[in-house]
């Protein structure tokens, strides 16, 4: 059973720019598209961005786009999220998942496995 297992959450200030990781643990996940997603206090979880794991595509929400950045270690079985320029509204907690839908990544429907979660926090 494969484990997704993020790090790198914390409390920033707007501007400022922070790298979450995900480990993959239990198996490969070569087979899987992916992606983050983020939830904030009240809200509905919603999609960040996602990576097929040969790193040919990649989408992200138009928030993000710019200044959040999805990549792979492949060595390492780990997929990252660079975010920059960081404001109050990115503020969520991050997830990590592997999805099985290339052709509708952003759906959290097709999310087969989730991390745990990590906080983001960005102080105005």
């Amino acid at each position: 059973q494969v484990q997704l297992v993020e790090s790198g959450g914390g409390l920033v200030q707007a501007g400022e720019g922070l790298r979450l990781s995900c480990a993959a643990s239990g198996g490969t996940v070569s087979g899987y598209i992916m992606a983050w997603f983020r939830q904030a206090p009240g809200k509905e979880r919603e999609f960040v961005a996602a990576s097929k794991w040969s790193g040919s595509i990649t989408w992200y929400t138009d928030s993000v786009k710019g200044r959040f950045t999805i990549s792979r270690d492949y060595a390492k079985n780990m997929v990252s999220l660079q975010m920059s320029s960081l404001k109050p509204e990115d503020t969520a907690v991050y997830y990590c998942a592997a999805s099985d839908n290339m052709l509708d990544p952003r759906s959290l429907r097709n999310v087969r496995i989730w991390g745990q979660g990590t906080q983001v926090t960005v102080s105005s």
